[in-house]
């Protein structure tokens, strides 16, 4: 259950980046490649408030597993935080590749916390 807060509570700090970066915060070096130093365009301010939602699907599997929400079968969860931690482990690596220095000493650490934090749920499952 404490994996499942931490990673709660990691993607909630994420929630908040991508919010700011919709509402036109100056951080665009730290994510989408790091290609727009400041103010992202349009598109990619749209793109940061989608993957808003997609933080929230992605947290889904470890609140449940957590016996937080019941959101699905616990077989369905858990297959699903499988899912979920493949998906992050990715991002470790499209994190790292990522050709602004900011982004990947900034981002890369937090996607690795993320991804072996969603091994840790996955690898428990649920609780009870």
């Amino acid at each position: 259950m404490v994996a499942a807060l931490l990673f709660t509570a990691v993607i909630a700090l994420l929630v908040l980046f991508q919010l700011a970066l919709a509402l036109g915060a100056p951080w665009g070096r730290f994510s989408w490649g790091g290609r727009n130093d400041g103010v992202l365009p349009r598109r990619l301010r749209i793109a940061s408030a989608v993957s808003i939602a997609i933080y929230v699907v992605l947290v889904l599997p470890a609140l449940d597993l957590a016996g937080i929400l019941d959101v699905a079968p616990d077989g369905v969860s858990r297959i699903a935080a499988w899912v979920v931690f493949a998906y992050l482990a990715l991002g470790v690596l499209v994190n790292a590749a990522s050709r602004s220095r900011a982004e990947r000493f900034t981002m890369t650490p937090v996607a690795l916390a993320l991804a072996v934090l969603a091994l840790i749920v996955a690898i428990t499952g649920p609780v009870g």
